[in-house]
Order: C-alpha cells, then sequence, then structure tokens
C-alpha cells in the first residue's frame, strides 16, 4: 500500500484544524462557512483576494465579500494594500491571544458599563422607595433586598472590568502565562 504524501498529509492535518475551528466559531457569533473562510485565510502565508477565496471554498463571490466583511467586523481578518493590484488582499489574524483580548474584551466592557448604568439607575430610584414615608413596609423590604442584590451584581462587573483592563494592558498575562510547552497544568 503506497504511503500519502507529503502534500497529502498537510492538506490533511489543515483540514483538521480547519474543521475544528469552523465548528467552534460560534462562540464569537460566526457560522460555522464563514469559520471556514477564516480557518482557511488563516492557513495562508501572503494576503489573498475574494476570486482567490471564491476558488478555495467554491462560495460565491458575492457570499465571500459579505462573509469577508463580517469577519472584518470582528477583527479578524484584516484588508491589505498590495503593491501593483487593484483588487483588495485580505489576511486573516493569526494572533488568537490578541483576538481573543480584544473581542471578548469589547463585549466584556460593554457588558459591565451597561450593567452599571442600570444598576446606578436602579440604585437611585430603590433608594428613593427606602426614603418614601408613604411606602408599605413589605415593599421597603423588598426595595432593601433588591439593593443588596445589586451591590453583588456591582462587585462582578467592576471584576469584569478590572478583567478587561488587565487584558488590555496584558498584565493577564502576569497571572496566566502564555505557557510554550505542551502541559496541561
Amino acid at each position: 500500500m503506497e504511503q500519502p504524501s507529503a502534500e497529502s498529509k498537510i492538506d490533511h492535518a489543515e483540514k483538521e484544524v480547519i474543521s475544528a475551528i469552523a465548528e467552534t466559531m460560534d462562540l464569537y457569533g460566526i457560522t460555522p462557512s464563514i469559520g471556514r473562510l477564516y480557518a482557511t485565510m488563516y492557513f495562508k502565508q501572503h494576503p489573498i483576494t475574494l476570486d482567490e477565496m471564491t476558488e478555495d471554498l467554491a462560495m460565491t463571490k458575492a457570499s465571500m465579500s459579505t462573509a469577508v466583511r463580517n469577519l472584518q467586523e470582528i477583527h479578524i481578518v484584516r484588508k491589505t494594500w498590495q503593491k501593483g493590484s487593484r483588487k483588495d488582499h485580505f489576511m486573516a489574524e493569526k494572533d488568537f491571544f490578541n483576538y481573543f483580548g480584544q473581542f471578548f474584551g469589547g463585549k466584556w466592557k460593554r457588558e459591565a458599563e451597561l450593567n452599571l448604568s442600570a444598576i446606578e439607575q436602579a440604585e437611585y430610584q430603590l433608594q428613593e422607595v427606602i426614603e418614601d414615608e408613604t411606602t408599605e413596609e413589605n415593599l421597603i423590604e423588598r426595595a432593601k433586598q433588591d439593593l443588596e442584590q445589586l451591590q453583588e451584581y456591582k462587585k462582578y462587573c467592576h471584576w469584569l472590568q478590572k478583567l478587561v483592563r488587565s487584558i488590555d494592558s496584558g498584565e493577564i498575562f502576569d497571572f496566566l502565562p502564555v505557557d510554550d510547552s505542551n502541559s496541561n497544568t
């Protein structure tokens, strides 16, 4: 039986990783087909055009253009300039730590800000209820319980802000260093 060629082994290895990336891109709000595009681009060592992508993935140019735009919006693909070419060229982000920080950091920052704003408004209203002498005792108790719960929620939101700042500054890597070994610890 003939041994697989080096090229077929490389192709197989790339396809394994492409499939895994495509399957997990839903974490980022990306469909498997768009995930497959990103993963295919990840293995390209040079920027590629929409035409080249269309050829590689057998998608229409229109759907490819939409897919690339979606990937650009989440900062995992960027447009690059190529001297002497009038076509747009695109390159996949290869630094997963950078991408993780930008993507999740942005979402967590938004979560903390939105919720802290809502908590602040709620605290003001609940405090008004508590301080109003005409409020029934059971409603005052309910407002106090809500305020206590919101204090815990606020702790979480402030912790989330610290996490985002540690990602933005790179300080997180002091606590969770990037380990080049294959250890599972």
